[in-house]
């Protein structure tokens, strides 16, 4: 049961780690944007005002956050697609359909209920419990509701898409039978969603008070779930009501009051007051993203296996570089929230602390998530308004905490973080490089079916960052010297399971099989 467990996680880990992948190219692409149209920076580099390099980091910007936007559609596509073994397209199409039948089912149900939120002037829906996703106003399970109805659409299809019917019902078999199933159970969702998903958001409200009046371990406690809430969405209600309500602070100017932590931040620093209030506290969950995350990158390369660290390196610091420039985490929190979700509390904590532990050393420096603009903000501001050295100093500790932790418990636990996915052998001396030879897709596939031991033995075939993945039905029927007629850099025997290293060039490999196989 424990190994079934294991295995199913580990299946898990690997689907959500698909929808990741794009995510490491389009956040340098954010960041560069991000650069282009920071208003700040553009003070001191006045040649970035030029309209077209405006229009160009805008374009490159919200490009790419559309999709972190909309990181719930990715997983309600990309996870059934990497949880089944064929006809994975039709996985993707049947959860993405599921998803807007989720989202219309809420939205259906919330108007004939009336509670259907009004959006307010700065805010939107924030705040409010609900959000707009695909144009579509929902209930906010943020991330959260696309993970688990793309985990449930993967386990629905695997279990019906082969279920067949005969004379007029045909027409519902196989896959559209896998669909047919898929539409009660988004509805469903979608209705369970709006009675429970509420009651979680009441119950996350309700500790605002309880935040407010703890004093420093409140800011703790404050940091520690605006962190451990990520994938639920539900971090906005922790950290809303304190940035633009009256829990944030009050500031009053004549006849005028001013409510929320932002806009007493905004205000005071334009009245240029000689140092900030305590609601600057509150703005400064910001502060892990542009300290944190690199430690949290620098353990992950470390711990990487030597043969993946190239791999990791690449695609963690465009996300790490993401996280200090564009305060945009989720891409790097979901390659470590469900394969270590010790880490993610860990990370959720020390997150708190340090927030607890700007306000014991005094730090009332602007910690907004942006590395860039904070440094420029808080040494234009001085030392005596933000104590903005101190800051430094605890943003390289936080650094160094996240790194020693991080590796420590990577290691002690074998947690399967990036690059850790699959443990090597200890037979197995192979470094997952480019073989020296290029394969030639048309023949040398040819040896590789026939090494494996022809069509009828080969039950999948699934490929990583730099192997072939095959599961075999008789190993013993394996061939390594027909197989190794086709250029490679080893060959892995783990039970059935065979791994074959083709390098970067994996994924044609992988393609070129699949053609072959159906062309059989």
């Amino acid at each position: 049961m424990k190994e079934k467990f294991l295995k199913a996680m580990e299946g898990f880990a690997k689907a959500m780690v698909q929808p990741l992948m794009y995510l490491s190219v389009g956040g340098m692409v954010l960041a560069f944007g991000t650069l282009l149209t920071n208003n700040t920076l553009a003070g001191y580099l006045p040649f970035l005002k030029w309209p077209p390099l405006q229009i160009l980091g805008q374009l490159m910007y919200q490009c790419i956050m559309v999709i972190i936007n909309n990181l719930s559609v990715l997983f309600v596509i990309g996870i059934p697609a990497a949880l089944v073994k064929k006809d994975k397209h039709q996985a993707a199409l049947i959860g993405l359909m599921s998803y807007v039948m989720y989202l219309t089912a809420s939205n259906v149900l919330l108007s004939y209920s009336g509670k259907l939120a009004e959006p307010s002037e700065m805010l939107g829906l924030i705040g409010t419990g609900q959000a707009t996703i695909l144009g579509i106003q929902c209930v906010d399970m943020s991330v959260f509701g696309g993970i688990i109805l793309g985990c449930i659409t993967g386990y629905v299809f695997k279990r019906t898409c082969t279920k067949k019917f005969g004379g007029a019902l045909q027409i519902y078999s196989g896959v559209r039978f896998s669909f047919l199933i898929m539409i009660f159970v988004s509805i469903l969702f979608g209705a369970v969603s709006n009675v429970v998903w509420p009651v979680v958001q009441t119950a996350i409200a309700s500790l605002a008070n309880v935040i407010k009046s703890t004093g420093t371990f409140g800011l703790f406690i404050y940091g520690f779930l605006e962190r451990l809430l990520i994938p639920t969405g539900l971090h906005h209600l922790v950290y809303t009501p304190f940035q633009f309500s009256d829990l944030g602070g009050v500031l009053q100017l004549g006849e005028t009051t001013v409510a929320g932590a932002y806009p007493i931040v905004m205000t005071e620093r334009a009245m240029g007051v000689e140092r900030y209030s305590d609601s600057i506290y509150y703005m400064a969950t910001g502060f892990v993203k542009m300290y944190g995350y690199i430690g949290i990158g620098l353990a992950f390369i470390h711990t990487a296996y030597k043969q993946n660290k190239k791999r990791v390196r690449a695609m963690v610091i465009p996300l790490v570089v993401t996280s200090c420039l564009a305060a945009i985490t989720e891409p790097l929190d979901f390659m470590f929230i469900f394969c270590a979700p010790l880490l993610f509390v860990l990370h959720a904590a020390i997150s708190g602390l340090f927030i607890a532990l700007l306000k014991v050393f005094n730090v009332t420096a602007f910690c907004g998530g942006n590395l860039l603009m904070s440094l420029i903000m808080n040494v234009t501001d001085g030392v005596e308004r933000t104590n903005w050295p101190v800051m430094l100093i605890l943003g390289i500790a936080q650094i160094v905490l996240y790194f020693v932790l991080f590796s420590f418990l990577i290691k002690k636990f074998n947690l399967k973080t990036p690059g850790r996915e699959d443990a090597p052998d200890a037979d197995d001396t192979s470094k997952d490089k480019e073989p020296a030879k290029a394969i030639n897709l048309n023949t040398d596939v040819v040896h590789i079916v026939a090494g494996l031991g022809g069509k009828e033995n080969i039950n999948t075939v699934e490929n990583c960052f730099t192997r072939l993945r095959v599961n075999v039905k008789d190993v013993s029927l394996l061939n390594e010297e027909e197989i190794n007629k086709a250029p490679n850099s080893g060959i892995v025997k783990k039970g059935n399971d065979i791994q074959i290293i083709f390098g970067l060039q994996v994924p044609d490999v992988r393609n070129a099989v699949d053609d072959y196989l159906a062309a059989l």
